[in-house]
Parts: structure tokens; sequence; C-alpha cells
């Protein structure tokens, strides 16, 4: 049923034509086609059939589908709004920016998703100090300077347990509050990402804020893998006041990261330093939801309020639905009324009083509701009747909804025709439930089973839309703060050191389905060369240059030769590393396949070379060796293991160049005969060695020099 495609729209005439116009194709006996002939009308009878079974598997539910995926283990890909992580900058006093605050870049929304408090604190200044070394502390305090992009080694050329790194602030959170810091890396090498498994892998850092009590641990989230990726690092302040370091250079609230274990294959190089951050989501809401358990007297904070498209609710008995509550100023009068009182810009204050009006909700969890519209919204909320048939569908005003955020009124009525309110969320299923789908790509609802709702009325209660993709914008970019909040101050400049993350469009149930027939016919077993090579290449967490996988089939063997990324200019398969690999391969590998990882060998190729040069160039010899050189070079281009140095090749990169008049004499030759061997002019390495440039003899001729 997963693997179905569909009936492609086709009519039941369309199906006729095209089985009428292949009979020809199977027999030359059958020449009557009106519908009067007996086997005409039996295939009609069969077609009709066969397009009625058709039609109903292309009827199948929604959720049926959904749930068939996730039997052969198929999730589909959520919608997520794109997050990004946001410094202050020129904050000169306490500023509070509230909960779904707008900062823009271009068409672009992100928000916030709870009330942020900024203060005047900034990182002074980076050191780096070593264990093995008593003198004094290295100044890295340039890696906090956004406009420079200089790579740090942090922990020296041999980091080893003990070293430090060093966090000078003019101010730290409150105890218990978190801070948040982001960390660019010097992308020099290609490391495939970090799994759980190798989170840690190489090295272990220890946080730690210094208090009135010493040096003490932080709880942390590290997103670097001990800066070994740009990402962020989250830290949680100790119980302990801080306290001001006066061991650096510069005196300041500390913190520090310290290396307990370092077996690092390449040195951590950082290139920026980010502090005191807070993250923002891709999303614009158009309409929310506050839900509120207090029942006198509620403090509203929204700037969304501003706009005065408000309706109130309230329950007035535990596990009732909810009623519709009016505006009314008069203390006096009888019924469902609150009163509403502007406190500030995006601040209100909503007071029920329910002795003098008679009516008021009933205190318990969410038992107040008040819903905030945009203008835009206020005037299409109003989605459309519940009819009670099977998948019912729903256009919303709406496309690209973030799907956590939706949110529909139901009303319905009562006995006695009073109006009542349920808030009704996706695919929430109870007795009576009205239980739909959000199809947000679309804007769609489908309504699988209305429940108790049949005949009730559908609004819009909470709805965010997003970008999907276009929200992991890259970084370094400046977002513009929503002017109309008067208690911000506009010169606050806001950044984002990483670029957005995670914003993606639910995926289609198609997208999905394709996913599964394309896994169907996926080997998981490892059987060619190039299943050996994949593997190795992509071991989550390494640093891998090259490989190269050769069959024995005599032996039952598979060799394969190995190319650490490292900072070495020639490095050998270190023990970790082949034990990471083995232990990857051999989940994959056939039962009876013998495999074997060897090191890298690695063989200068000398080159001796004269050629005729045209008259009036300059440098010519640095020209043509480097010409050689990229052809010879294995360590830097895309040339892999075992791969032949065909003289061809060289004598034709030569030949090339502009300066060059033509090649008279050229040898390639190894310069030992244990890695490589030649084949005519050829050099041809074994299968676990690579090439690289050795001495190189050019010389140069003329014919202005031969004619004088």
């Amino acid at each position: 049923m997963l693997t179905y495609t569909g009936s492609e729209g086709k009519t039941f005439e369309e199906r006729m034509a095209e089985a009428i116009a292949d009979i020809p194709l199977y027999t030359d006996e059958w020449t009557n086609f009106n519908p009067s002939d007996p086997g005409i009308t039996i295939l009609e009878t069969l077609l009709g059939f066969g397009t009625l079974q058709q039609e109903s598997m292309g009827d199948i539910p929604f959720r049926v589908k959904q749930n068939l995926l996730k039997l052969v283990g198929f999730e589909i890909g959520k919608g997520k709004s794109a997050r990004v992580l946001l410094s202050a900058e020129n904050v000169r006093e306490t500023t509070v920016i509230p909960a779904n605050h707008k900062f823009t870049i271009g068409e672009l929304v992100f928000e916030t998703n709870r009330e942020i408090i900024l203060e005047d604190r900034r990182i002074l200044g980076v050191y780096g100090k070593k264990a093995s070394e008593e003198s004094g502390y290295e100044d890295f305090g340039f890696l906090t300077d956004k406009e420079t992009r200089l790579p740090a080694l942090i922990f020296g050329e041999k980091p080893a347990e003990g070293d430090c790194l060093y966090f000078i602030a003019n101010k730290l959170p409150e105890p218990g509050k978190e801070l948040t810091m982001y960390f660019t890396i010097s992308e020099r090498i290609n490391r495939n990402p970090f799994d759980q498994n190798t989170d840690r892998l190489f090295a272990d850092i220890e946080w730690e804020a210094f208090c009135d009590t010493g040096w003490v641990k932080l709880d942390v989230r590290d997103s670097t893998s001990a800066f070994l990726q740009s990402g962020e690092v989250r830290l949680w302040m100790p119980e302990s006041p801080a306290a001001v370091f006066e061991g650096a250079p510069e005196s300041g609230y500390a913190i520090r990261a310290r290396l307990t274990r370092s077996e690092y294959d390449v040195r951590p190089k950082l290139t920026g330093v980010w502090g005191f951050l807070f993250e923002v989501w891709q999303k614009d809401t158009i309409c929310e939801c506050h839900s509120e358990s207090k029942t006198g007297e509620i403090d509203l904070y929204s700037e969304m309020s501003e706009e005065a498209y408000i309706d109130v609710y309230c329950r007035e008995g535990k596990g009732e639905s909810y009623r519709k509550y009016y505006y009314s100023p008069d203390p006096d009068e009888n019924g469902r009324f609150y009163d509403i009182i502007r406190q500030g810009y995006g601040h209100n204050l909503i007071r029920f009083d329910k002795r003098r009006h008679g009516y008021g909700a009933e205190k318990g969890r969410d038992c107040v509701k008040i819903v905030i519209y945009t203008e835009d919204v206020a005037r299409q909320y109003a989605l459309g009747r519940v009819l009670g048939y099977d998948m019912q569908e729903i256009k919303l005003p709406y496309t690209h909804i973030v799907p956590h955020s939706f949110c529909i009124i139901a009303r319905r009525y009562d006995e006695n025709g009073n109006e009542l309110y349920d808030y009704v969320r996706p695919e929430r299923k109870y007795e009576g439930a009205l239980y739909y789908h959000l199809l947000e790509n679309d804007g769609k609802v489908i309504i699988e089973d209305a429940g108790r709702f049949i005949g009730s009325d559908l609004f819009l209660a909470a709805v965010a839309l997003n970008k999907g993709p276009e929200g992991n914008i890259r970084e370094g970019n400046r977002l513009i703060s929503d002017m109309r909040n008067p208690y911000i101050d506009p010169e606050i400049a806001f950044y984002n050191p990483g670029p957005g993350t995670g914003g993606a469009y639910r995926e289609r149930l198609e997208s999905a389905r394709r996913r599964f027939i394309e896994d169907m016919d996926k080997s998981y077993t490892a059987v060619t060369e190039n299943d050996y090579e994949q593997l190795v290449l992509t071991t989550p967490g390494l640093c891998i240059h090259k490989a190269h996988a050769r069959m024995d089939e005599s032996r039952n063997l598979v060799r394969i030769a190995v190319k650490q990324g490292t900072d070495e200019e020639f490095p050998k398969l270190s023990s970790m590393y082949e034990k990471l690999i083995r232990d990857r391969l051999e989940l994959r590998r056939l039962l009876t396949t013998r495999i074997e990882l060897v090191s890298p060998v690695y063989m200068p190729v000398n080159v001796s070379a004269t050629v005729y040069v045209k008259p009036h160039f300059e440098n010519v010899k640095e020209t043509i060796e480097e010409a050689i050189r990229r052809k010879t070079d294995y360590l830097n281009s895309e040339k892999s293991f075992g791969e032949p140095l065909k003289f061809d090749e060289v004598f034709h990169a030569i030949e090339s160049l502009e300066c060059v008049e033509y090649v008279y004499e050229l040898s390639l030759r190894p310069q030992s005969l244990a890695g490589a061997r030649m084949r005519d002019a050829d050099v041809v390495p074994d299968e676990n060695c690579l090439l690289y440039p050795g001495h190189i003899r050019i010389e140069t001729l003329s014919f202005d020099d031969e004619t004088n």
C-alpha cells in the first residue's frame, strides 16, 4: 500500500480508451470495439471495478498512511522554525525584551519565546594558559572582535591536561541563571558530524566560574565537542556568587574552560568568541493565545495587544467549556464582563469582578484564555462549520504555519442555546474530541473525527507563520528590533554570530513515501569496494581525507588504506581512528569477510625536465615547477591511493603553459621502489601509497640562447 502510486487522476473513459487502443497489440482477431460486443462489456466491467478500487486506495486517511510509515520505521519530518542566537551591543542600562518581540532582517521575522533581560555584560578579555608553564598568559582578546577572523591556537601546539582558556567579563549572570556563548572554529579540515557516541571523543573540558570559595564547576551543554566545531556552549551559574578574579592580566569576573583529557587529532583553533547571547526563532506570530490561572486581576504583557483586538474567555466550572466575556468599564453592569486598564506599551491589566458582575472564572489551571489578533487576522479569523462527514477539509487563510503554535476555537451551544467555547489543538484524542490534522504547508485542516462538535463553528485562536529553510540565515547579520517599543534603546545593535539552524517545512507525505521506496532498494551491507570506502569516509566525528579499498578475493579480505585529515603533513593511522573505523565496518561487513586497515605510505617523486621557453617571460622556472608540483601532489589533490602518475599528463601540463615553447626532455621516478614502481614512463604507486613532489630539476633553454 505504501508503494501504491495512484491512478494518475485518469477517468474511467480515459482508461477505457487506452485499453481499447491496446487491443490490437495483443490480437488481430478482435475487431469489434462497439459497446454491443460482449468482450467490450467484460472489459468495461473489469475496468470499472479496477477504477473504483484504485479510487478507494487513493482515499486512505492521512493518519493511516502516517502510521503505516511508522510501522516500517519512517517518521514524517517535522516542520521547525529556524533558531538564531543574538548578541546585544551598546546596552547602557537594564532593558527588558518582552516575549514575542520581533526582530527583522529583510522580509524574515524572528521572535523571542520568553522575556529576555539585557544588561551591560561584556567579555573584556580572553587568555590562554598552559599547565606546564609557570609563566604568564597568552592574550587572545582579538577573538572578541567581530571584524577580526584570525585563528588562535587556544591550547597551544600540544594541548595537554590542565591547559586553560579564561574569559574575563565585567559582569556575570546571577546565581542559577543561564549564560550562552558562541564559538567559531577555523574550518581548515573537513570533519564528519559528531554523533552521540563520538561527542567527547578527543577531549574533555570542565567549565568553572570563579566564586568567593574559589573555582566552582558549572553545569554545561557543549555543542562544540571540545572546540572542534563551531557551536554554542550553554552554562548555568552556580549558587555561589561570582567574585572578581585577580590572577589574569585583566581583573574581572572569570569563567574558564580547563582540559581534563586531551587526545586531539587536530589542534583546536578559534576564530571568534561571543558571549551573553539570547535565542530567537524565525516565526511571525499573528494571533496569540495566553492561558492564565488567575481569576481576579491579570497582567497581560504582549506587544500585539497594542492593536487592541482582544477576546477573553473564562471557565466557570472545573472541566467545563469556556464562556466568552466582553469589555465593559461599568463596574455595576450585570453579565459576563471584564475591564481592561492600560499600564504602558504592551502592558495591560485585565480585571474580573464576580461579586459586582455576577459572573467570573472558577479558580483552576488555564481558567482564563485571552486571544489577541492582528488587524489582518481579525478580519478573517472565522474558518467555517464542522459538518460531520469523514475527512472534512477546511481551508485556512494562511500557509506555512508553525505547528506547535496552532490552535482553534470551536463554538457550540448548550441545551439552553448559550455559547460554549473549546480550545482544540491538532491531533489531540479523547472521548468526544474534535480530532483533526493540520497540513501546515498547504494551510489546511482535515477533520478526521468531529466527535461531539458536529455543527460547531471554528475560529483561529493561535497562529504563527514561518519560512522554513529561509530562516537558516548566514552568520554576521544585523537584525533590526521592532522600533515601536519605546522601552528598547534604538542604539542597541543586535547581531547573530552563528548561522540560523533547524529551519524546515514539514515533510510532505509523498516525500516520506519516496524515501521509504528508495530505502527498500538500498543495501545496508558493505559489498563493493566503494561501499567500504564510503563507510570509512563518513565515520562520525573523524577527519578522513582519503580512503581506498582493495578486494583480495582469494583470501576473502578487504584491505583499506586510510589517510587522516589532521595537522600532520604525513599522518599515520592512529589507534583511535583504527578502532572507530573498524567498529563501524564490523556492523556492515559480510559475515565471512575479513577487514585490514593500513596506514599510508608516502613516496616522493623526483622530476627532471629540460624545457624550451619563450622569450620575454619572467619566473619561468617557478611557473614550470608549480605546474609539476600540482600534478605530482597526491596529498592536496583529488588523486587517491594507487592512482598512476601518468607521464603524458605531466608532459601536457608543462607544455600547455603560456611561457613554454615545448618540452625537450622529461623523466619521472619515485625515490624508492619500496612503495611504487615504474610502468614504461609512468609512476604506479602501491594500493596504500600516496605520491608527493620530491626533488625537481628544471633546465630551461631558448632559441635566442642557441642563436647567440
